[in-house]
């Protein structure tokens, strides 16, 4: 069990002193040097339990998270060149497979537009009218779920995960990089 600031973690209960054990640390990196626990198991735990507090958060927007970021990341002021769909995968860390599959309930609903590229090959992606004032209707129940987070994990606790993600985001191949077996 990992203790923060001496007390059990447990589910739902804001941490403060969000710092784990020193006697708890050396043996979880003894358990993971073992092979027990699955990074990728527990790292896409968490992730849909965040996912699923965003979720129901922004559903009265008629927004799930995913397609909350991807409006985020495709805002352009006016006058600028809309964002290629290569351009917005490496942006959102996606292969263009997923976003081109999560672009589609966007551009039914009206939400986005695909128009031409830079080049033949290309598609840009135009956030609408209809999408802007989704996203901004979207944008305080998405403060809300940020806040519910925080208040939640912790605000250091959530300061750390940050940096510690940034950190390692980079570290990591992409879909488009070669992976050494």
């Amino acid at each position: 069990m990992i203790t923060l600031g001496g007390k059990a973690a447990q589910p739902g209960v804001p941490h403060t002193d969000a710092v784990a054990d020193a006697n708890e640390v050396p043996d979880a990196v003894a358990k993971l040097a073992s092979g027990a626990g699955c990074t990728c198991f527990k790292l896409r735990s968490l992730s849909r339990r965040v996912t699923q507090l965003y979720d129901q958060t922004l559903a009265p927007a008629g927004l799930k998270v995913t397609q909350y970021s991807l409006l985020a990341r495709a805002r352009r002021p006016a006058g600028h060149t809309a964002p290629g769909v290569g351009e917005l995968s490496r942006a959102l860390f996606t292969d263009r497979t997923t976003l081109t599959r999560n672009l589609r309930p966007l551009v039914d609903r009206g939400l986005v537009e695909l128009g031409h590229g830079n080049d033949a090959r290309s598609k840009a992606v135009k956030v609408t009218a209809a999408g802007e004032v989704a996203f901004q209707a979207a944008r305080p129940l998405w403060r809300q779920a940020q806040d519910r987070v925080r208040a939640t994990l912790g605000a250091q606790q959530v300061a750390a995960l940050h940096t510690l993600i940034d950190g390692l985001l980079p570290l990591l191949p992409g879909p488009d990089d070669a992976v050494d077996a």
